[in-house]
């Protein structure tokens, strides 16, 4: 075997000068647009009610958005989904700001922005059928006046019989690293929006605040 050359400051240097850092191991990404729509009476977020034959989250409340695709920006992404969800094209939206994104104990990232669509645009588009079940709009107002249910639980790990305590001199009642999560859950007439949903809207409230 030939012998390695010792590591060196000069070779850390270049081996990591393009590093872009990422999560270690497997990681999702996902991307939506939160659109806001001005009508006669303030600002309304637009949301979907996914179709009922998606295999994941069918019949649920969402923004347009999805995983990003291999050398896409999370705006891409999010422009990309809208126009294939609800088929209003990237140039017809208003990008106002990058929201805070969710970082999930399930491996996965969401990134959010807050985009601006003229209301005519939602009133004549055609929905993807596939995937979108149809269109409706909540008053900005609501939720900022409206404080959500929220649920709170704990996230436990569970280590299996065969972890390696003994082989490796490692304590067995070891503090494992626990967490907590929440579950935001609005309810506007008869539609209840909850989830990653709801976190990013209880988040971008509080960024806002209530405009006084």
């Amino acid at each position: 075997m030939k012998k390695r050359q010792p590591i060196t400051i000069s070779f850390l240097n270049e081996a990591l000068k393009d590093l872009v850092p990422e999560p270690i191991g497997y990681h999702n990404h996902n991307s939506v647009l939160m659109p806001v729509i001005e009508k006669d009476d303030g600002l309304h977020l637009l949301f979907q009610l996914r179709s009922d034959n998606l295999k994941r989250q069918p019949g649920e409340i969402s923004f347009p958005g999805g995983k990003m695709e291999a050398g896409e920006t999370p705006l891409e992404c999010a422009l990309r989904e809208t126009e294939e969800e609800i088929g209003v094209p990237a140039e017809s939206i208003k990008l106002i700001s990058e929201l805070n994104y969710i970082n999930s104990y399930s491996n996965f990232t969401m990134h959010a922005f807050l985009g601006s669509i003229d209301e005519s645009l939602v009133d004549n588009t055609k929905i993807n059928r596939s995937e979108v079940k149809e269109l409706f709009t909540v008053p900005l107002d609501f939720f900022i006046d409206t404080t959500p249910y929220i649920y709170e639980y704990e996230l436990l790990p569970e280590i299996g019989s065969d972890f390696p305590y003994k082989k490796y001199d490692i304590e067995e009642n070891y503090d494992w690293r626990k967490g907590k999560s929440c579950v935001p859950i609005y309810q506007y007439n008869d539609r209840v929006i909850w989830g990653l949903t709801a976190r990013l809207i209880l988040d971008f409230v509080e960024v806002i605040g209530d405009g006084s």
